[in-house]
């Protein structure tokens, strides 16, 4: 089968397309997927750059978390599907392989891919859904009426996260570029910020929830902007989050958390019925067919893309 590697960490450059056998699914609760698309995330850009350096991380090495296609073939105790099933799923960043003709994964990290949705679109959805769907979840349910900031609207996570907080009932403000506020009206946002022309974190305006999902800005910066009892939440880890997030739990003010999504299967169903219901939909800027994932990997190291990045494996 054809598959992206990278023998060693560095720049996109260091993508390549290789043969490769194709995967058989021999332990247990396996699916093996025919890939038809593969989406890319700023966590598959990490992982290819070495930065962090993760101990014992093999290479060579298939990038790709999102997948979306066709069981082909199962292992014992599959359940839940049968080959010929679309699916579409979040593989573990630390296991990669989406981004090749075929795909191993668990029966728990897969679902049935949404009816209305193509597999490109499909491919989308899976790490940045989960994000989105599973931050919001975790603040809990009573979210009718709260202000939401979403620091990064227009990217992967930001468009889930708007559509998903709209859906619950909150009163929802974006913060994007000059370039992507009618994208973030037309997606429900009540209100954009334009970060070329307003810093949001000197707003007369408190929130209940700033979800960052750029994490381009502290907890600190954004502390006087949140309600008493309000809530800053980012995907990507610091010392001083850390620190934050320790000390508002016992302090019972102000709260800073870290959040790290889950491949959830059960999670993906979810949203399937979000998407078949019209509630949610994937907004994808670019597709890139998977010999130029080179070029993928480089515009999402951008932080420009409107929406997400789609590899395309079967066209």
């Amino acid at each position: 089968m054809k598959a992206i590697i990278y023998r060693r960490y560095g720049s996109p450059d260091v993508l390549e397309v290789a043969d490769l056998p194709e995967p058989k699914p021999t332990g247990r609760k396996l699916l093996l997927v025919k890939v038809h698309a593969a989406g890319v995330n700023p966590v598959d850009c990490k992982m290819r750059s070495g930065k962090p350096r993760i101990p014992g991380f093999w290479l060579p090495r298939i990038p790709g978390s999102d997948v979306a296609g066709e069981v082909v073939r199962i292992s014992g105790g599959v359940t839940r599907f049968r080959p010929g099933d679309a699916v579409y799923a979040m593989l573990s960043p630390f296991s990669g392989g989406a981004c090749a003709e075929y795909a191993l994964v668990p029966e728990k990290q897969a679902a049935r891919k949404p009816i209305n949705l193509s597999f490109p679109e499909a491919a989308a959805v899976p790490v940045s859904g989960l994000t989105a769907f599973q931050m919001l979840r975790e603040l809990g349910e009573k979210q009718k009426g709260k202000r939401v900031l979403i620091n990064g609207a227009s990217g992967g996570v930001g468009t889930f996260a708007v559509q998903i907080a709209k859906a619950r009932g909150a009163e929802v403000t974006g913060v994007t570029s000059v370039r992507n506020v009618e994208l973030v009206k037309g997606i429900g946002a009540d209100r954009v910020i334009d970060y070329t022309r307003e810093d949001f974190t000197q707003s007369d305006v408190r929130y209940d929830i700033i979800l960052d999902a750029v994490s381009n800005r502290s907890f600190h910066e954004c502390e006087s902007i949140l309600t008493p009892k309000g809530i800053y939440i980012a995907t990507l880890p610091s010392f001083s989050l850390v620190f934050h997030s320790l000390t508002g739990f016992f302090s019972g003010g102000r709260r800073a958390k870290i959040f790290s999504v889950r491949a959830r299967g059960a999670d993906l169903e979810s949203l399937r019925e979000l998407i078949e219901a019209g509630t949610l939909r994937p907004r994808i800027d670019r597709f890139f067919p998977l010999e130029r994932a080179t070029e993928a990997h480089a515009y999402s190291e951008t932080g420009h893309a409107s929406g997400k990045i789609v590899i395309q494996i079967v066209s």
